[in-house]
């Protein structure tokens, strides 16, 4: 079975001097030495928001901020959208949001905040509307060696390039969802076991919440995963939680898997199903 989550992205391009790799890190709101908060920005009839970045490493970093396009895919995984394809919805968010600084240099445990507004609204007709924003670390361009200059007068490095991603959510009217989860199995993948269920969405916007799986007479969740959402372009989706060798065997036989809203919008119940798991 083909592995379910390696989920970070790696390019590289060989130049004279340097060459570079980029993974993006989603939903988890930290990578390398930068961390961002909060993890979404909601945009439900406010003009504007803040986000914090804050270098926790031990040197100077520069960071640029973009906005980018995505669209989940059956799997539950962010595909890259180019501005070329991008469809009616998805120029109209790109035309409202505006943000800056674009490009900031934090000292070490230096936070900063990033101004965000919307404008133009009046305009879109009612639904949710989203884009992507990258801080995505520019790395500084490394010295050649002596020692390789003189060999073969070229000198190749390879350089991280770490990003956090975090998505901009712009919504207008009265939106409603519902969510649904069924076809709850454990599956195998490479030796390892997973937890794979179907979680639907029916509406007009997107849902977001916790999963918490629970055995009868256990109050604390044998596996508790945060973060997980169904956008508007899909229906349903599939959701796959790694689980450890503990978890895996205490999750055998009935369990009930509930799926809520974070504890910043209430924590309420959207969905809930018992099963049995084999």
């Amino acid at each position: 079975m083909k592995n379910l989550f390696s989920s970070a992205k790696l390019m590289a391009a060989v130049g004279l001097m340097s060459a570079a790799a980029i993974s993006s890190v989603t939903p988890a709101q930290a990578a390398g030495d930068l961390l961002v908060a909060p993890t979404r920005v909601i945009f439900d009839g406010s003009r504007g928001a803040e986000v914090i970045l804050n270098n926790v490493g031990s040197e100077e970093a520069t960071y640029r901020i973009t906005l980018e396009l995505r669209r989940m895919g059956a799997n539950g995984k962010l595909a890259d959208v180019a501005r070329e394809d991008a469809d009616e919805k998805e120029n109209a968010v790109l035309g409202a949001i505006r943000y800056a600084p674009r490009r900031v240099t934090l000292p070490p445990n230096q936070p900063q905040s990033i101004r965000l507004a919307v404008r133009g609204t009046e305009e879109l007709a009612d639904g949710e509307y989203r884009a992507h924003m990258m801080f995505r670390a520019i790395p500084k361009t490394p010295a050649a060696t002596a020692a390789a200059s003189q060999a073969t007068g070229l000198s190749i490095q390879l350089i991280p390039i770490y990003g956090v991603t975090i998505p901009i959510i712009v919504r207008k009217g009265k939106l409603s969802a519902t969510a649904a989860i069924s076809n709850a199995k454990m599956l195998d993948d490479a030796g390892n076991k997973v937890l794979s269920f179907d979680l639907a969405r029916e509406g007009s916007r997107s849902v977001y919440g916790e999963i918490r799986v629970t055995k009868a007479g256990t109050a604390e969740p044998v596996v508790f995963a945060k973060g997980i959402a169904v956008y508007p372009e899909l229906e349903s989706r599939k959701v796959y939680l790694p689980l450890q060798p503990q978890q895996a065997a205490a999750l055998t036989g009935p369990v009930t898997i509930g799926y809520y809203r974070p504890a910043a919008d209430g924590g309420g119940l959207m969905s809930e199903i018992k099963t049995v798991i084999q």
